[in-house]
């Protein structure tokens, strides 16, 4: 698997520390790849499609990520590698095959209610830290019919939203 992230953001280090915990108890071996430019990019991901049964993984959020979204996205068409992006509509209407990530609109509510605490005179140094809570996964089945795969009922059943 290759894992697209930015290096410069902190969380995207995060999310490798993360995959490459779990990446050797499946058997899969990860190949980093920064997100500097879209030259390094395409370079990047043509020589990883160059090797068998590989696939993307996108570490997010990040400004890089999401601005070349749409290179990385026609990349791992024109390649033939089913790829993963970071929670986003976005990315799969665009022709990704899976989005799963925090879901941004409870992301905004619950903003919105830290705002309110703070305008009624809290302190924000005083606010906890908050971690997503809700999540969403959203499965474009166009895009796995045009890469030839078949998505499990048990994952169709856990999506959020499924795009045909």
């Amino acid at each position: 698997m290759a894992v697209i992230r930015d290096p410069s953001v902190p969380a995207g280090s995060g999310g490798l520390a993360a995959i490459q915990t779990v990446a050797p108890f499946l058997g899969v071996e990860l190949t980093p790849v920064g997100v500097r430019d879209a030259g390094e990019i395409e370079r990047a991901i043509t020589a990883f499609a160059r090797g068998s049964n590989g696939g993307l993984i996108l570490v997010g959020p990040s400004s890089s990520v999401a601005r070349y979204r749409d290179l990385i996205i026609a990349l791992a068409a024109r390649h033939r590698l089913p790829a993963i992006y970071p929670g986003g509509r976005q990315y799969v209407t665009g022709g990704g095959l899976i989005s799963y990530g925090p879901d941004a609109i409870d992301q905004y509510h619950r903003a919105a209610a830290y705002v309110d605490r703070i305008l009624k005179g809290e302190k924000p140094a005083d606010l906890p830290v908050q971690q997503p809570t809700k999540f969403e996964l959203i499965v474009n089945l166009k895009t796995a019919k045009a890469l030839g795969l078949e998505v499990p009922a048990t994952v169709l059943a856990r999506a959020d939203e499924v795009i045909e």
